[in-house]
């Protein structure tokens, strides 16, 4: 096969995986207007669901143009030569291949992150705005973007510097001290990651003594759970979205709340949510999950091994010195395809484990709160009710709202 071959390869994933988005886009559009089953009537009123419809309506548009813009970007930078271009950018500073590595995704990455601000801008400040959900200020947001930056630049630099130095020294070894590196800081980010990185973004303050915390606890202790530490966060600091979630494992295990949660919910419906996160636990879901992560990285540095040492791939990409860092885009490009079949599996799994949780939550406590509390949540975040089956199939980690209900009432 010609580099030519391969890089008209490239470009033909990258448009039917475009064309493929956009088919499902619009089969899920045309179901906007649907009415809603008997089950979910008490969702929205008139008034309520003409603005859930208008959200969904919006965010089409703007998605269409956004991937249409991000893809002719893409295809310009392709035919163009752009890697090239940025590639000669990185050696000329440096003739060390880490170093290089590292320019080269930094610029990439900034590059980036610059086209797509203003599209974030105005997906929060007006999109998100024009709809009630958005409380985030000019300030934090240029924050978060720079904190976000940083973040990037200090762990994905290192493990990538890490990566390219395990290349440099051990070859097509390389993906197997790649994989412990990964797989370690993944488990670390597990277990650390509400101590560590959360507080960078938002605060997070311990429950306060009170009947919420009690009936918490109460729960916790009849199905045999142990559960100290519960934090509520400042979500609203952002978004009136709400949102509640276990992380850590052993003694850093902890369930954290939202406080548009706490606002939104009655007692009974968060301990119901709270029961249906027990569940995961119980059921090992974080532990699959877990370990699927780890395994599929391991599957793609080795199968990353096989190809990367290829100059085809570079060159493919229109550079003519054969590079890791060049060869692992194009790498990336050519294996897209196989990650959508992952996703699918994965998601196929979520959508199951849920329905798990649910009965679990179901059994140990009320399935009524439970289809309150979500009703509620999805309510407040003018949830799509009538998702087209094609576009849930493809992007859904969940079952729809109509789905648990029904498992939920069986």
């Amino acid at each position: 096969m010609s580099a030519t071959s391969l890089f008209y390869i490239i470009i033909a994933i990258l448009i039917i995986n475009f064309i493929i988005d956009k088919i499902l886009d619009t089969l899920n559009a045309k179901h906007f207007n649907d009415a809603l089953p008997p089950e979910l009537q008490d969702v929205y009123d008139e008034d309520e669901y003409k603005k859930s419809q208008a959200y969904k309506k919006t965010n089409y548009k703007f998605s269409n143009y956004t991937s249409l813009f991000s893809l002719v970007l893409t295809l310009a930078f392709f035919f163009f030569d752009g890697f090239e271009f940025v590639d000669n950018i990185a050696r000329s500073y440096s003739d060390n291949n880490i170093i290089i590595a590292l320019i080269f995704f930094g610029i990439i990455m900034l590059g980036s992150d610059i086209i797509t601000t203003p599209f974030a801008y105005y997906k929060t400040f007006v999109i998100e705005e024009k709809f009630g959900f958005n409380k985030s200020t000019k300030k934090t947001f240029v924050l978060d973007k720079i904190k976000g930056l940083l973040m990037m630049a200090i762990i994905g630099g290192g493990i990538l510097a890490l990566i390219v130095w395990f290349y440099e020294f051990t070859g097509n070894l390389f993906w197997l001290y790649a994989w412990v590196t990964v797989a370690a800081f993944t488990l670390f980010m597990n277990m650390f990651y509400s101590r560590l990185i959360v507080p960078l973004f938002n605060k997070q303050t311990p429950l306060e003594e009170g009947e919420l915390r009690n009936k918490i606890s109460d729960y916790a202790k009849s199905v045999g759970f142990k559960l100290d530490k519960i934090f509520v966060i400042d979500g609203s600091k952002r978004s009136t979205k709400a949102n509640a979630y276990f992380s850590g494992f052993g003694s850093e295990k902890r369930v954290t709340l939202y406080d548009t949660l706490i606002n939104d919910l009655e007692d009974e419906e968060i301990v119901a949510v709270l029961a249906h996160e027990v569940g995961h636990y119980k059921k090992k879901h974080i532990i699959f999950n877990l370990i699927s992560s780890i395994l599929l990285t391991g599957l793609t540095l080795y199968i990353l091994s096989i190809f990367i040492s290829n100059p085809l791939l570079s060159n493919a990409l229109g550079v003519a010195i054969p590079s890791f860092h060049i060869g692992l885009i194009a790498f990336g490009m050519l294996y897209s395809p196989i990650s959508e079949i992952t996703g699918l599996i994965m998601n196929h799994f979520s959508r199951k484990f849920e329905y798990q949780a649910d009965d679990y939550a179901k059994q140990t406590y009320k399935a009524e709160p439970l289809i309150t509390s979500l009703k509620k949540l999805s309510k407040n975040s003018l949830s799509n009710l009538t998702p087209h089956p094609a576009y849930v199939f493809m992007h859904y980690s969940h079952p729809t709202l109509l789905e648990r209900i029904r498992n939920l009432k069986l």
